[in-house]
């Protein structure tokens, strides 16, 4: 009976080894299982580091070697260009104190030759009191002195005209002067404000239109700037720098708006000015209304443009640009067109913008829905 009982003993407690072996293999590979997936996510998250950390150096590597260089070659040439202004403004300075003293020397000069002119007066007067016949010779003498006095004065006046004109001059130049140091500090803000906002150079403010103005008519040349003028701040655009190619040539660089932008927007004006003519004339503003009713009033940059096209029809020859908008005025003709890019560049080339006449040659080529001949409207809206 012994012997049973411990045989039933032994194969319960093989039983039980059995059961436990088992149950131990089943939760051995589970956690096997387990720390498989975990090491996958681990690869996998490595992985995603490396990439991300490949894509952050490239991206590092770029910006220092595009980005940082170009923006501080940028710098540096455009504080060069200040700081060569500053010396010209120094310099220009400096010479008209110069030719301020010179006009104070020329003025005691004059006040001096007056002095010895009426010290003369009363010698010539002693001499003819106390000697006829002496009094001829020196009365000689005398008018030959007073001629060569006069003479001076006369040389001292010439010279002061042109004091005057050279101060003029410079006065101009002090004008074109500060304008290049304004266009120069908004290039360096521009500069500043792109790299702080993390964009590429070149996406900050800059020029991006040219405009040029010239007329043939001398009593209009004071009053067609600022109409032009006018129109351009209609058009949402920036005068950046001006200056002129001689008295009558004015060229503008303008800012604010893109290109293609300006092209669409002066189509549209265009195409309103044109439904004028094709109305006689008389247009929206001009059309009767019933009583009590108020006229609509024309947007801001079309009455702008419609006064430049107007002023431009009263003189007899002109030529106006604004970006892609070149309006040509002949003796007999007022035309309008806009070009685009590539025609410009041609129209530059062969230098024809300061020719009315073969500028309105070239326009006449454009296709249709590019060119406009506004000389009816011009002569009914002048009525």
């Amino acid at each position: 009976m012994t012997t049973v009982i411990l045989v039933v003993m032994c194969v319960a407690v093989g039983a039980l080894e059995l059961y436990a072996g088992r149950r131990s293999r089943a939760q051995q590979r589970a956690f096997v299982r387990r720390i498989d997936e975990l090491n996958d996510q681990v690869v996998r998250q490595n992985n995603v580091l490396v990439t991300v950390g490949e894509q952050l150096t490239a991206e590092l590597s770029r910006v220092k070697q595009d980005v940082l260089p170009a923006l501080d070659a940028r710098m540096r040439d455009t504080t060069g260009h200040v700081d060569e202004l500053a010396t010209v403004v120094h310099r220009a300075d400096e010479y008209v104190r110069a030719q301020a003293g010179r006009l104070h020397d020329l003025e005691q000069q004059r006040v001096t030759l007056a002095a010895l002119r009426r010290k003369l007066a009363e010698i010539e007067g002693t001499v003819r009191a106390s000697d006829s016949a002496a009094a001829a010779v020196t009365e000689g003498k005398v008018d030959d002195a007073l001629g060569r006095l006069t003479d001076l004065e006369r040389s001292g006046a010439e010279m002061l005209e042109l004091q005057r004109a050279l101060t003029r001059t410079l006065e101009d130049v002090e004008d074109v002067v500060g304008e290049l140091l304004r266009l120069a500090e908004g290039d360096l803000d521009g500069a500043v404000a792109t790299a702080l906002a993390g964009r590429p150079p070149g996406e900050g403010p800059a020029v991006r239109a040219v405009g040029r103005l010239w007329t043939r008519d001398d009593q209009l040349a004071d009053v067609l700037p600022e109409v032009y003028e006018r129109a351009v701040r209609a058009s949402r655009l920036d005068i950046r720098f001006r200056t002129g190619d001689g008295p009558d040539r004015h060229r503008y660089f303008l800012g604010g708006r893109r290109v293609e932008d300006l092209g669409g927007a002066f189509t549209a004006l265009l195409i309103s000015t044109g439904t004028d003519l094709a109305s006689g004339g008389r247009g929206l503003a001009r059309a009767p209304l019933p009583p009590g009713v108020a006229p609509v009033r024309a947007p801001e940059d079309e009455a702008a443009l419609k006064s430049l096209l107007r002023t431009l029809h009263e003189t007899s020859g002109a030529v106006a640009q604004i970006g892609p908008l070149l309006t040509v005025r002949t003796r007999d003709e007022l035309l309008c067109a806009v070009l685009t890019p590539d025609q410009a560049l041609e129209l530059e080339s062969d230098e024809v913008f300061w020719d009315p006449s073969a500028a309105a040659l070239r326009l006449r080529r454009l296709p249709p829905h590019q060119f406009w001949d506004l000389t009816a409207w011009g002569a009914g809206s002048g009525a």
